[in-house]
């Protein structure tokens, strides 16, 4: 083959196939048609003969080689391919096609073997391919969102090019086929399924993967079923970056967890390497890793010149790694040659087809699986036993204590939620009422702990993960905005992971200061698409506004995020020591996603406030009756959406808005607010007051940064002057010395 020749590089791999494959036809006779299945378990009743694992590897390459002529010509978006990884067709071979895989993106001979697999026809795999890779509202992964393998009807869930950012989600997913099942939920894969996660040589070294791995080696070593096959598919490069010689080999195997390893090239061996990975996690139920040496041919993506950095003896000396030429070599496919010329033509006619498919045309249409929650169908479970004058962590304690009652796929888990009942007791007794497979401590590690709650919720179960304080979520952020929240969107909807994450958060502690403990940024969860985001202030809103997260999970497969503001856990007080005014009864009245609260009936001034705010807006506005001056107060109870309908009517009311925000001024969650009145025509006065765009410190220097009390009533007797201008934004007051 002439590396330097001056075709493109797809055009050299595919005359560099070509002509090999014709020289296999033209070498010795072939084994009869009726060679064994490439996988050992010949009574498998989705073995795949030599001929169709052909299929499927070639199939791979030529998609890989027809998207960059497709990019050439102006159609098509995509062309990270898996050229050099169609090896993985083994792994899939191994498989049954009811066990959940989730698949790197180089992964697709992988996805075309599950197709025939599942019976369908090769016409089937490559179609479906195109039509995400051309972004047609036909694709079955994604309806034209993105380049992704997918398929409700295959278990395949659709994954992005994030990297190594699955894995959490796939501990969870093997995690919840042996946890549901022995609860007795209705588990969307078979009680002996596995799981199955595919992934890079490069993203090994990804924290995310390093975290998941640790996550599956800490699960089994304690004796736990988590039904899981990693495949680490080891090409040697990070785009330009080389892995080094031995370290997947030496960093890839945990402790507690069987180890194999097998070359791509060898397809005997990898065949039995491959089944026998899959039989030991099947019958064992333990994790298990399987490192898989390919080779990578045309670069990361079409954009990479991979001679820019890789010379030209090299990427030749790999090609005699090429594992479809090694196939074909051992099975003596017949009429390979042809077969794979046939192949390259049906695409070039299927992507003609293709290309006069609808795409998307409107922003509702690129939006449709985020979806609006349906309306509350269920109120909330009556606390047991009922009671009043409940603090809010009490409130809190007895709703998830019901809602585990009335829904039996629900699992609580996190940090010390378990025996110890929370840092803040605020799950103290659950697990002691509802016994420890249902309510369960993690390790302390945030992407795994809501990538568990993923895996439960895309298996058919309820995942209720506690983050310990909101600081420590940021770590793992991603895991809620680009897994949790856009898998509806990423699979048009085929697939959810409904959850409700509770985290401990915002500020004003007393006696416990500091950041890490004390964190008021909030715009990391407001714009995250389709996010819900609620914060309870008052107890007697605490069973409702859970109730109705669940609610929209389990129904609707939403994803949603209660903020339960730590200073108000225990506080029982609201204007004088011992009034007992903040403790809260039973919940009084449902609490609708979207939906705000407002407190009093003043007609001079409207506070919009929430969380922390609200106490310390209704003692402002205690305070402004004492000088004749009525505001009413609007708690706003949910951040996403806000409640826009309730706000314009609050403001309208009075003319006159103060909005009293304890996240930072910039990025907070008041620049919302404003924005929603003036998109709303709202045209009285209005004014902001925030915290300082500062981290919280120690001690009382936080009151330096945070809104305080005296911040609002100052910025309310200003918005009232009789020459005020009515508008602007308010911060609290410099400090003095």
């Amino acid at each position: 083959m002439a590396i330097n020749d001056d075709a493109a590089p797809h055009e050299i791999l595919d005359r560099h196939v070509r002509d090999a494959l014709r020289r296999l036809d033209d070498a010795a006779p072939r084994p009869a048609d009726g060679a064994p299945a490439l996988t050992p378990d010949a009574l498998k009743p989705d073995a795949l003969k030599p001929d169709a694992i052909f299929d499927a590897m070639a199939g791979s390459r030529l998609l890989d080689i027809w998207a960059r002529r497709l990019r050439a010509r102006g159609q098509g978006y995509y062309t990270i391919g898996s050229a050099g990884h169609e090896s993985n067709t083994a792994v899939a071979a191994a498989l049954r096609t009811d066990d959940p895989a989730l698949l790197h993106y180089r992964s697709g001979g992988f996805f075309l073997a599950r197709q025939l697999q599942a019976g369908r026809s090769i016409d089937d795999g490559l179609l479906a391919v195109l039509r995400s890779m051309f972004g047609a509202t036909t694709d079955p992964a994604s309806g034209g969102r993105h380049k992704v393998f997918g398929d409700p009807e295959l278990a395949i869930i659709p994954q992005t090019s994030t990297i190594a950012s699955h894995l959490p989600r796939a501990v969870g997913v093997g995690f919840a086929i042996a946890r549901g099942h022995r609860i007795g939920a209705d588990v969307r894969w078979p009680a002996d399924a596995i799981a199955v996660a595919s992934f890079g040589d490069a993203s090994l070294n990804h924290s995310t993967a390093a975290g998941a791995l640790n996550a599956a080696a800490h699960t089994a070593w304690q004796g736990v079923a988590l039904p899981l096959l990693f495949v680490c598919e080891d090409n040697g490069l990070g785009i330009s970056v080389p892995t080094p010689a031995g370290w997947v080999a030496a960093a890839l195997p945990r402790p507690g967890l069987a180890h194999f390893s097998a070359d791509g090239d060898d397809p005997d061996a990898l065949a039995r390497t491959a089944a026998e990975a899959v039989a030991h996690v099947r019958a064992t139920r333990r994790p298990a890793t399987l490192h898989l040496r390919c080779v990578r041919f045309l670069g990361h993506a079409g954009t990479d010149l991979e001679s820019g950095y890789r010379a030209a003896a090299e990427i030749a000396a790999e090609l005699v790694r090429d594992p479809l030429l090694a196939h074909a070599a051992a099975h003596g496919i017949d009429g390979a040659a042809d077969r794979y010329a046939e192949l390259s033509d049906r695409i070039a006619e299927l992507a003609g087809q293709v290309a006069t498919e609808p795409t998307l045309r409107s922003a509702a249409q690129v939006m449709a699986p985020l979806g609006a929650a349906s309306p509350a169908r269920r109120a909330a479970p009556a606390p047991t036993p009922p009671a009043t004058g409940r603090t809010l962590a009490q409130a809190i304690n007895a709703a998830l204590d019901s809602e585990l009652a009335a829904r039996p796929e629900m699992l609580i888990f996190g940090e010390d939620v378990g025996r110890k009942g929370g840092v803040y007791g605020v799950t103290k007794g659950l697990q002691e009422r509802h016994g420890r497979r249902r309510v369960f401590d993690t390790l302390l590690d945030e992407q795994s702990i809501l990538g568990l709650g993923l895996g439960l919720g895309v298996s058919g179960l309820l995942g209720v993960p506690e983050i310990q304080y909101l600081a420590y979520l940021h770590n793992a952020e991603d895991q809620l905005r680009g897994e949790a929240a856009s898998l509806r969107f990423f699979s048009n909807d085929g697939y959810r992971n409904p959850m409700v994450v509770r985290i401990a958060g915002l500020a004003y502690q007393k006696g416990f200061g500091g950041h890490f403990h004390n964190d008021n940024a909030l715009a990391v969860l407001r714009d995250i698409p389709g996010l819900l985001v609620g914060v309870p202030a008052r107890p007697e809103d605490a069973a409702p506004m859970l109730a109705a997260l669940l609610d929209a999970a389990a129904r609707d497969g939403r994803v949603g995020v209660l903020v339960e503001p730590i200073a108000l856990y225990h506080e029982k007080d609201l204007h004088q020591p011992g009034d007992r005014g903040w403790l809260g009864t039973d919940h009084d009245q449902p609490a609708p996603i979207g939906a705000a609260r407002r407190h009093g009936d003043g007609t001079d001034l409207t506070i919009v406030t929430f969380g922390n705010g609200l106490r310390m807006s209704l003692r402002a506005a205690h305070t402004l009756a004492a000088e004749g001056i009525g505001a009413q107060v609007l708690d706003l109870r949910w951040l996403s959406p806000l409640p826009t309908a309730d706000l314009l009517a609050a403001a309208r009311a009075t003319g006159r808005v103060l909005i009293a925000d304890e996240t930072r001024a910039s990025g907070g969650v008041g620049e919302g607010v404003a924005e929603a009145l003036r998109a709303g025509g709202y045209a009285g006065a209005l004014a902001r007051v925030a915290s300082r765009d500062s981290y919280v410190p120690l001690g009382a220097a936080a009151n330096l940064v945070l809104l305080g009390e005296d911040d609002i009533t100052t910025a309310a007797r200003t918005l009232l002057a009789p020459r005020s201008p009515g508008g602007g934004c308010l911060a609290p007051p410099p400090a003095t010395a």
